[in-house]
């Protein structure tokens, strides 16, 4: 069993929810020991727009994985997303000094990997390599060890605006939070839903969620390209309140509920009841209705992210095919549909291989939130999660006298 100070704490910082996990890592792999979700009201697109209610959201969700995880939250792994993220793959070349490969060596061609020139606004986020090239030879995943008097790295760099990063570290902070890495969230997502041999053969992933489309396409175990589409689940509860003449809050119960993204395979006859807004009676409307505008913007969304995938160049090495995951992919017909316009074979990706409550992160909403508790392992430095200290509650309780007679 592990120790208790052995814990990794992923924060999804969602357009419609705020989502914390929290993980307890053992020797068989990570245990879920604590699960917090609250509506994300401050952000927007993956963008703080409010910082005080993002900070209000980030409690709640906290607070709620806390109790159940009876500890204290002190650090996360933060995920960001948005369109102000951009991608490009760069090339890096050095000299071998001792003409053997040593981990210094490695962070040297790294560092010349991410000599680009940025604007000012905008911050690296993760160098990630997708080979080495020792001499001639290539192909290489860890060259330590290796002989040689040139080695090369081709890396993929992940950009985001100072802004919109630094804004997200903040709400974070204000919330008590020290926050030990920001992760791209398509990114931590693919370390919870892929297997090693889709990566190998080639994978898109794609994660919908509330205001953006975050893609990913891995091959040969590496990330070769990833973008984000300004495009999710909000648009389509938009098209819902706008087509069926109803509030934000009943067209995102309506397309929960009744959510279809075929069309043929809902019942002509079928009725759903509508409620009204201005305080009018609620309307019965038909099903169908209902689905076509569903159908007609998930299809707008799906064939935008095949753009991308098209414009990656990597379409023709998918021979793992696409893995949907996030909210929207718990739309009924969804994987169906990306069948036909991809024409290539889709799945639905959970998170899986989480013990303790992993049965209750079995969903595509929580593939991010778990993806960043396997980042933190794989390569961040877990920091000490306390519990709350008799020393902590002494203090509150002094500074409440202290109200109370001043």
């Amino acid at each position: 069993m592990a120790k208790r100070e052995e814990l990794i704490v992923g924060l999804d910082l969602g357009t419609t929810k705020i989502c914390c996990v929290v993980g307890e890592v053992t020797s068989e792999g990570i245990d879920i020991v604590g699960v917090g979700t609250y509506p994300s009201v401050g952000m927007r697109g993956g963008v703080v727009v409010n910082i005080d209610q993002t900070v209000n959201s980030i409690k709640k969700a906290v607070g709620e994985a806390e109790l159940m995880a009876g500890c204290e939250i002190s650090s996360v792994f933060a995920g960001v997303a948005g369109t102000h993220v951009q991608s490009l793959n760069s090339h890096g070349v050095i000299a071998v000094k001792s003409r053997e490969v040593t981990q210094s060596d490695i962070d040297r061609v790294l560092d010349a990997a991410k000599t680009i020139a940025l604007p000012y606004d905008r911050q690296i986020l993760h160098v990630l390599p997708q080979q080495f090239i020792v001499d001639d030879q290539e192909g290489i995943h860890n060259p330590v060890g290796m002989a040689g008097v040139r080695l090369e790295a081709k890396v993929h760099i992940i950009t985001g605006a100072v802004s919109a990063v630094q804004n997200i570290i903040r709400c974070c902070q204000r919330a008590g939070l020290q926050v030990q890495d920001v992760v791209l969230e398509s990114l931590a997502s693919s370390e919870s839903v892929l297997d090693a041999d889709e990566r190998h053969l080639g994978v898109a992933l794609v994660d919908i969620g509330g205001g953006t489309s975050d893609i990913a396409i891995f091959l040969d175990h590496a990330i070769r390209y990833s973008t984000v589409v300004g495009l999710g689940g909000n648009h389509i509860t938009s098209d819902i309140s706008v087509g069926l003449r109803t509030s934000m809050e009943e067209a995102e119960k309506i397309k929960k509920k009744f959510g279809c993204a075929l069309v043929e395979w809902v019942n002509p006859q079928d009725v759903i009841e509508v409620g009204s807004v201005g305080g009018q009676k609620p309307r019965q409307l038909a099903q169908s209705i209902l689905t076509q505008i569903i159908e007609a913007r998930v299809e707008e969304i799906l064939k935008i992210i095949e753009w991308e995938l098209v414009r990656s160049a990597y379409v023709e090495s998918l021979h793992g095919g696409v893995v949907l995951t996030g909210g929207v992919a718990l739309l009924s017909g969804i994987r169906e549909l990306a069948e036909r316009i991809f024409d290539m074979p889709v799945r639905i990706g959970a998170p899986y291989n989480f013990g303790g409550l992993g049965d209750v992160v079995k969903n595509p909403i929580y593939a991010t939130g778990t993806g960043l508790l396997l980042y933190g392992k794989k390569y961040g430095s877990r920091m000490p999660l306390v519990e709350p200290s008799l020393l902590k509650k002494l203090i509150s309780l002094m500074k409440r006298w202290f109200k109370e007679f001043w």
